[in-house]
């Protein structure tokens, strides 16, 4: 997730700005994290369709808080716990065996693709299949464990937060994590 600069405002005020009417305040929010919160929706979703639909629900979420909004913690953990409880209401209302499921839709991320076009064709076909390998063990973790890792990988947040946001103690969370990375090890092994 990227940090903003120095001088620029910081998410808790540009938020409390939007919630005194400046729009531009929101579209800066926005920007700064579209990406993450995109991807975490995308990597807990069977299908690049649900996950932007969430992704929607969950900013007009922030656009109907405003005016209720108090800077009690970081933006983004405020932001993560709306979406944790989004996808917690979906998956309540949907079939749970299905929310498991890789979809060959939702590896197009553009931020998954390799970077550098100098790369042979190999190479490029052996990081592609990593990846979606990659996110084929992230999809097969206990709900809970994907959940702490992509909050921490994809949201950068800390303990801390990942322990608000799942409304759990900061040990449980440590252990998820503890937990997902050593499961996303073993699944991957001839990969590593």
């Amino acid at each position: 997730m990227p940090e903003p600069e120095t001088d620029a405002p910081a998410d808790e005020e540009l938020m409390l700005a939007y919630k005194n009417g400046d729009a531009m305040a929101f579209e800066t929010l926005y920007q700064r994290h579209k990406g993450s919160l995109y991807r975490y929706m995308l990597r807990q979703c069977a299908s690049k369709a649900v996950a932007e639909e969430l992704f929607q629900d969950v900013w007009m979420s922030m656009i109907h808080a405003r005016k209720r909004y108090r800077p009690s913690a970081k933006f983004s953990t405020y932001l993560f716990r709306v979406a944790h409880n989004r996808l917690i209401d979906h998956y309540r209302k949907n079939n749970p065996a299905q929310t498991g499921e890789n979809s060959d839709q939702a590896t197009s991320d553009p931020d998954e693709q390799p970077g550098s076009p100098q790369q042979q064709p190999e190479q490029q076909t052996f990081i592609q299949q990593q990846i979606r390998h990659l996110l084929t063990c992230i999809q097969a973790l206990p709900l809970a464990q994907r959940q702490a890792f992509l909050l921490k990988e994809e949201a950068g947040l800390g303990l801390h937060e990942i322990a608000r946001i799942m409304d759990a103690s900061q040990e449980a969370a440590k252990s998820r994590l503890r937990y997902a990375i050593k499961k996303l090890r073993q699944c991957m092994g001839e990969y590593l």
